[in-house]
Order: structure tokens, then C-alpha cells, then sequence
């Protein structure tokens, strides 16, 4: 079966390649027996690739079962999973098969595997290990050959550095990774996602589909989608059925984004899936950051220039403290500028004459600052690492990348620390 075969066969939309390169290692591993861990937030599909790994195995005329472990409760999680005999517990009127007894020969798909008590999480390390069980109130083994699917939204590391999930469990689970990106890193399926969704309710309510204007079509795909597909999907069905024009203005949009103000811009975010969840951040990101940091420099020396004008410019001698740091921040010695005690030091290159000088001063003022986005990295990686003493972990923390990104960093760019 081909990736757009899957694709057209199990309804995912989009060509992302984040997307597709999860595709592409479920249809891989699916003829095999490997235990496979589905990373990914909250609302993200993953409930679909275990249906893809079972219906491209040999394993697909078996039981497929899907499994809330986090929707059953803590008393009764071990006879549904491993079935119990009659008169184990109160209530227990007879014996009863677990999902790993009814599962024999298919797949069983743990959603919310991190959900698992501890108890429950050494019996199902016995299955993976050797395949045996034992039904609770029996003392008789059992073998099951059932291929296990999991899947999650917690970070590993953290449970396991809790004591919350067992680290040889994880370890079981993880035989073969597949993380699924979140939408906010598939801009370019945003819309296409949108567009199904509203044709389906419309199909379903019997109503015109709803479209969206150039500047909402914008608002949405910049948006932060903390709920990610589910919560695009339950929007477009509210868009559908309250508003009364087929075509909705930004205007319109934004009364069903919330936060949209907050959660618009590109994100830097400490909760990434699967083996990288120790907290990185990709280069793209961190070259945001860069960027906004940029920005707000800028935007201070604009309102201090403003200050100025709207005070008459008599003297720039007599600026405010606060004002002058924000030019020292600008100009700061690890670019070879000297630090600014008086405006009027100010030293300029390919100056900007300005006639009629209104500020009083006969200096022109020219702001010229690297716009190189490696420049502006090394320094960062400089300054990060200079407040943490050289300590790399803690100055990676700083940036908002992992350890092994801010190493490839270092040697790349020859950086001393």
C-alpha cells in the first residue's frame, strides 16, 4: 500500500513532511512485530496510525482493540486488560477474558499508556517480554501472542524521573518511535484541513460550506491550536452551524480563537515528544526568537528617538538612564561598540546627514547593526553561555534547545566557551 493509498484509505489530509514521515515508518514497520510508541499532543490523530500498522500486517485478519487506559479506573484496570476468574473480587460473578486473552493473534493499542498505575505496568512488561499473564484471582500462566501499539501526550523523561512510569517498560514500548508533529508545524495543511471540515458539515447540516476571507484564511493558519486537528474541527463545526454569512471575515473568526492575540505568534515551546523530550527547541525557533528580540530592540530605540522629538530636542545629553542602557543593549561591546554613557559619544559610520537638525546636536545618528541571523545566534550562544560559567546544559535551557543542538552549534560556529 502506498502513502497516498494510506492517506486516502484512513482520511489524512495534508502533505507535510513531518506528517508523511510518519506515515512512511508505520507502513515500514507494520509487517513486523516491533512494539511501536505514537508520540504527539493531545488531538493530533494518533489514535489512526495503529490502524495503520494492523491493516498493512499480517496480523489484520486478527482482533484489533483499542484501549483508553487512562478512561479506566485504577481498581478494575487489571481484569480488563488481563481478565480475571470468578469470585477474585466483589462483584466478580464470574470470569471474564482481558483484551490480551481476546486480542490473540491481533494488535491491541494502548492510548494514554502513561496513564498506566505502576502495578498494571509490570504485568504488561511480563507480556512484552515473554508474552505470559496471569488473570487476576489465578494463579494459572497463560501465553498471548498480541502485537501492542501504545501511545501518549506525557513526557517519558519526566514520569520516569517522578517514578511515575518504569523506565524498562518505556524502554519495551519504544522499540520503534513515531512522532506526530502538532499543527501549529503544519501551516500548510491548516487550510486544506479547514476546507474538508467545512464541506463535511455541510453535508451534514445541509447548508452552503463556509469559506473564509484572505485575512481570516491568514488569522487561522498563524494560530497556535493548543487542541490542534480536534479543535480545528469542533471550531469549523461551530462556524457552521452559528454563523448566518458563508463567508467569515477575520472579524468573525476571532470570536472563536481564543487567546488569539497571546498564542498567534510562531511558539517556543518546552514540551517535545518521543526521544527529544527533554525539553528542545529546533533551530527554526530559536531563530524567532532571535528575530523578536531584534524587534523589540528596535521598537525601544524608535520610542526613545520619539522622546526626544516630542521634548524638542534641545539635548540628547540629558536622556534618562533607562533610555541610554536601551542604546548600550543595541550597541553592546561584543559587537565593538563602546558602551553609551552620553548620547553625544555616539560615534557613527556612512552617516545619515539630516538638514535642520530639530534635536539640537550636530552629530547625525546612524543605527547599523549586523542583520545576520548567525551573527545574531553565535552571540546568543556567547551570552548563555558566559552567565552559566560555561555550563552547557543550563545554557541550553537558557536558549530553549537541547544540549546536542547547542554542542553542534559550538563546534560549528568554533565558539570558546
Amino acid at each position: 500500500m502506498t502513502l497516498q493509498d494510506i492517506k486516502q484509505r484512513f482520511g489524512i489530509i495534508g502533505s507535510n513532511p513531518l506528517l508523511e514521515r510518519a506515515i512512511e515508518v508505520a507502513r515500514q514497520v507494520a509487517p513486523t512485530d516491533l512494539n511501536v510508541l505514537i508520540n504527539g499532543e493531545s488531538g493530533t490523530g494518533k489514535e489512526v496510525f495503529p490502524q495503520i500498522i494492523h491493516q498493512n500486517s499480517a496480523r489484520k485478519h486478527g482482533q484489533y482493540i483499542a484501549v483508553n487506559c487512562g478512561a479506566i479506573p485504577e481498581g478494575t484496570i487489571d481484569s480488563e486488560l488481563f481478565g480475571h476468574e470468578k469470585g477474585s473480587f466483589t462483584g466478580a460473578h464470574e470470569a471474564r477474558k482481558g483484551y490480551f486473552e481476546v486480542a490473540d493473534g491481533g494488535t491491541i493499542f494502548l492510548d494514554e499508556v502513561g496513564e498506566l498505575p505502576l502495578t498494571t505496568q509490570a504485568r504488561l512488561l511480563r507480556v512484552l517480554e515473554t508474552g505470559e499473564y496471569i488473570r487476576v484471582g489465578s494463579s494459572k500462566v497463560q501465553k498471548t501472542n498480541v502485537r501492542v501499539v501504545a501511545a501518549t501526550n506525557i513526557n517519558f523523561n519526566l514520569a520516569i524521573e517522578k517514578g511515575k512510569f518504569r523506565e524498562d517498560l518505556y524502554y519495551r514500548l519504544n522499540t520503534v518511535p513515531i512522532n506526530l508533529p502538532p499543527l501549529r508545524e503544519r501551516k500548510g495543511d491548516i487550510y486544506l484541513l479547514f476546507r474538508k471540515f467545512a464541506s463535511d458539515f455541510a453535508t451534514k447540516y445541509r447548508m452552503p460550506a463556509v469559506k473564509l476571507s484572505g485575512e481570516a484564511e491568514l488569522a487561522l493558519v498563524n494560530y497556535y491550536w493548543p487542541g490542534n486537528i480536534r479543535q480545528l474541527k469542533n471550531i469549523t463545526e461551530q462556524i457552521s452551524i452559528i454563523e448566518k454569512e458563508r463567508e467569515i471575515t477575520i472579524e468573525g473568526l476571532l470570536l472563536y480563537l481564543p487567546n488569539y492575540n497571546s498564542s498567534s505568534l510562531p511558539a517556543i515551546t518546552n514540551t517535545v515528544f518521543g526521544a527529544s523530550s527533554s525539553s528542545e527547541m529546533n533551530e527554526r525557533d530559536l531563530l524567532y526568537k532571535v528575530l523578536f528580540d531584534m524587534k523589540k530592540d528596535l521598537n525601544d530605540l524608535k520610542k526613545v528617538v520619539h522622546s526626544i522629538v516630542q521634548g524638542g530636542g534641545s539635548s540628547m545629553g540629558n536622556l534618562p538612564s533607562d533610555d541610554l542602557q536601551t542604546i548600550n543593549k543595541l550597541y553592546n561591546n561584543d559587537n565593538n561598540f563602546p558602551i553609551v554613557s552620553n548620547v553625544n559619544e555616539v560615534k557613527v559610520h556612512n552617516p545619515i546627514i539630516v538638514k535642520d537638525n530639530p534635536l539640537g546636536f550636530n552629530q547625525p545618528i546612524v543605527v547599523e547593526e549586523s542583520l545576520s541571523l548567525q551573527d545574531k545566534e553565535i552571540d546568543m550562544i556567547k551570552k548563555a553561555l558566559k552567565k552559566h560559567k560555561g555550563k552547557r546544559k543550563y545554557a541550553s535551557q537558557e536558549l530553549g534547545i537541547s544540549e546536542r543542538t547547542l554542542y553542534r552549534k559550538i563546534n560549528e560556529y568554533n565558539i570558546e566557551d
